[in-house]
């Protein structure tokens, strides 16, 4: 009768030779680190090796592409705006008009007070904008309302960037395709987003900072208010130099089989010797919703109170709320809209061949 061989189990690996394995992989993702990336911390490095193209049309010639790209589809971006507030009244409500009657009456004592009876209306209109539009003039959210509304901002970040990808690819969609399809990448995007907040920390430093150095008149004038300013416009640095390539990471992260570490690790990469250009982008997008709801709310707040001091027929119509509300979803919307478009002129800047 033939001998049965034996079966030879096969030898593990030692642990000396994994341990060379992973030292090995690594050494190798530090070196391909250091070619994408050419700064080194506290070295000075060479122009050659930092500059790269970035070919953008001007501030206000790409806002007004952003613009007509999104006319081109008006009706498609407008029911998604719509879409939003409608959702958000469902699970979350309207701004309290008791509150903002309230804050409104607040203003008008202490401006009468500080006037002494010679202030105007576009005085007053401002100093509610500037409560409502740094949160002064809702009630405090629950948590599960916090919740909502930050899932609902992601959600309509998420739609809009689909509904753009797939228009500027020349598919047909409709609103419908873009709320079932878009929402596949929300996990990867809500950790991003987490990761912003963390970004924010030395922000929010130097405004707890800022209280307590107020507080003790401490910024009252010498060489503590220049160091105190001094230190908090270096973490206010930190945090915008961390936030360029998270907003872009906002995009990359949607694209299909994208992790966040992935895309953070991308974005990054798209960003380097450019991160300036991209920061002063993102700044006059800001610079601009901010102008935009100044524009639109001052003067419908001064209508809306000169309506109400004239009769109380429209008291029961909650004018400015609803305004807030809408305002509030158009601007997700074009926020998202401008990151995408500024992502996309930035990867066909990255796709141009070198000129020898």
């Amino acid at each position: 009768m033939a001998k049965v061989a034996k079966k030879v189990a096969p030898k593990k690996p030692q642990l000396k030779t994994v341990v060379k394995e992973k030292i090995a992989n690594i050494k190798e993702r530090q070196r391909d680190f250091i070619s994408r990336r050419p700064h080194r911390s506290l070295k000075l490095t060479k122009r050659r090796d930092y500059v790269r193209s970035l070919k953008l049309q001007g501030y206000w010639s790409f806002t007004i592409y952003v613009f007509k790209t999104l006319m081109k589809n008006k009706k498609l971006f407008l029911l998604l705006a719509l879409a939003y507030s409608v959702i958000t009244i469902a699970l979350i409500g309207l701004t309290s008009k008791d509150t903002y009657d309230t804050v409104l009456s607040a203003i008008d004592t202490t401006n009468k007070e500080a006037f002494e009876g010679g202030y105007d209306a576009f005085t007053q209109a401002g100093a509610v904008f500037v409560t409502l539009f740094t949160g002064g003039v809702g009630t405090p959210m629950t948590e599960g309302q916090q919740i909502y509304t930050s899932l609902l901002v992601l959600l309509t970040w998420l739609t809009t960037v689909w509904l753009l990808r797939n228009l500027l690819a020349g598919h047909k969609v409709k609103l419908r395709d873009g709320l079932y399809n878009a929402s596949s990448p929300l996990l990867s995007t809500a950790t991003i987003g987490l990761l912003m907040v963390i970004q924010l920390l030395p922000v929010a430093i130097a405004a707890i900072g800022y209280s307590a150095a107020a507080s003790t008149g401490l910024l009252n004038g010498g060489v503590e208010a220049m160091l105190f300013w001094l230190v908090a416009g270096l973490l206010a640095t930190l945090s915008m130099y961390w936030l360029t390539s998270s907003f872009i990471a906002l995009v990359v992260v949607t694209l299909p089989g994208m992790y966040p570490m992935r895309a953070l690790s991308v974005a990054g990469d798209l960003v380097v010797g450019r991160r300036f250009r991209i920061l002063l982008r993102l700044i006059w997008m800001i610079v601009g919703v901010v102008l935009t709801w100044a524009i639109i709310m001052i003067p419908l707040i001064m209508f809306d109170t000169w309506v109400k001091n004239m009769t109380t027929d429209y008291d029961w119509i909650p004018t400015v709320s609803i305004a807030i509300l809408l305002m509030s979803s158009v601007t997700v919307v074009w926020c998202a809209s401008y990151v995408y478009l500024l992502y996309r002129k930035v990867m066909d800047d990255e796709a141009k061949p070198v000129q020898s």
